[in-house]
């Protein structure tokens, strides 16, 4: 007996409906996109070990999944879009000094930890605005990731918004180590404030700063969090981030957004390349952020372009996850024609099938067994969302059956092709 393969761990197969409401879900994420004036954009699978390395901040060199060209270069299979975004811009538009507007969907590779059970491939779906560092196109990008959301039918979702400036205030007056440094990030992750508080004491950081760390717990909510972080800011730096703030705060209301923003002081980025604005989306019913985002203004630099830059990625596959969990019911509209004929009808099929084709109809031809009962015809059509099945008989006559409302009717194929080209 042969033996049958599976895939290997962390990724899977998606077929059927599931790969229809996956497709379908995408398409209408990237209608929302288009509407913003973002433009597609397509990026190989695989790059040069360069695009993603240490010095360019995204994940670990042991989390990639590396491998050998003919010629002995170093490649990867993408962890992440965003730089494979900025390395072809920098290439493709390397001279234009206006903002740029790109959006992509592909799928992400990451060696995770077998232990978390997370999958290794994932479906991302993103925007990136190269060339403008106002706080319009941040408030832009906010808007446009709570509007994708939407879209789709989420409505119990939130916006997380940090920025990096803030955090980097506290930690250069902090004056903390590099190891001290991922120390706390490390803490700060894990929302881990007294062990923030326990750390800083046993490396003797001065009264001030330890109590700012202590207080990052309490710097999440509304607007009003934004005055606490004010008054907690050790210099001119982490002011002006909590402006910054401040001000994409006052777009989002003209946007009427804002209720779907939760700021949230004590974060850190996903990703080393972040130097602004970072923010994440989380709802219930999947354990980790569906958006995830940043401004990163320096990274197009290690790829020859000055341009300051934002952008998210939306995890396809959380997102359906959490729409499944919530009964979200993504609209999956595909309503086939099934055409079952006997034998000897195949040439009748065969015409009534092209007549529907011609009028972008989906049609599915299948050859009755003369084995089987009508009603696994039935069920395989409704189980693939078969809106009809039009049974051409042996004897010459056809049967025309409703998958949706179970009616049948006998009919005439001159007759059928009348109705249909009245719809």
């Amino acid at each position: 007996m042969r033996k049958l393969l599976h895939t290997p761990e962390g990724v899977r197969d998606i077929y059927n409906v599931e790969c229809g409401k996956k497709l379908t879900l995408e398409s209408r994420l990237k209608k929302t996109l288009h509407l913003y004036g973002y433009h597609d954009i397509q990026t190989p699978t695989f790059e040069y070990f360069e695009v993603f390395r240490k010095e360019v901040g995204t994940i670990p060199s042991r989390d990639l999944y590396k491998f050998f060209d003919k010629e002995g270069n170093t490649l990867v299979l993408r962890p992440d879009i965003t730089p494979s975004v900025a390395r072809a811009a920098a290439t493709l538009f390397g001279g234009e000094e206006l903002p740029i507007r790109l959006c992509y969907t592909g799928n992400t590779f990451v060696n995770h930890s077998s232990y978390q059970g997370r999958l290794r491939e994932v479906t991302q779906l993103g925007a990136e605005h190269i060339g403008d560092d106002s706080p319009s196109a941040d408030a832009e990008m906010l808007a446009l990731v709570i509007e994708s959301m939407r879209a789709v039918g989420l409505k119990e979702f939130q916006l997380n918004v940090g920025h990096l400036g803030f955090f980097q205030s506290l930690i250069e007056d902090a004056a903390l180590d590099e190891e001290a440094k991922e120390r706390v990030i490390e803490l700060v992750n894990n929302r881990n404030y007294f062990g923030v508080e326990e750390y800083l004491e046993s490396i003797a950081v001065k009264r001030s700063s330890l109590e700012a760390f202590a207080a990052l717990g309490e710097l999440i909510g509304g607007v009003e969090a934004l005055a606490r972080a004010k008054d907690i800011a050790p210099n001119s730096d982490g002011i002006m981030a909590v402006k910054r703030l401040e001000k994409i705060y006052n777009i989002l209301k003209m946007y009427g957004v804002e209720k779907y923003v939760t700021f949230d002081l004590g974060m850190t980025g996903v990703y080393g390349y972040y130097t602004g604005i970072i923010f994440r989306g989380y709802t219930y019913g999947t354990g980790d952020a569906i958006v995830k985002g940043g401004r990163y203004d320096r990274l197009l630099e290690k790829f020859g372009k000055e341009a300051p830059s934002i952008g998210f990625a939306i995890v396809i596959d959380e997102l359906m996850n959490a729409m499944v969990r919530q009964r979200i019911r993504i609209v999956y509209t595909r309503k086939n024609h099934l055409i079952l004929y006997d034998e000897g009808k195949e040439k009748d099929a065969i015409a009534l099938a092209k007549d529907f084709r011609s009028r972008a109809k989906n049609t599915e031809m299948m050859k009755k067994d003369g084995g089987r009962l009508l009603e696994e015809y039935l069920s395989y059509g409704k189980e693939y969302y078969a809106g009809t099945l039009i049974y051409i008989k042996k004897t010459g006559s056809i049967l025309m059956v409703n998958l949706v409302t179970g009616e049948q009717k006998e009919i005439e194929q001159s007759e059928i092709q009348k109705k249909e080209a009245q719809k």
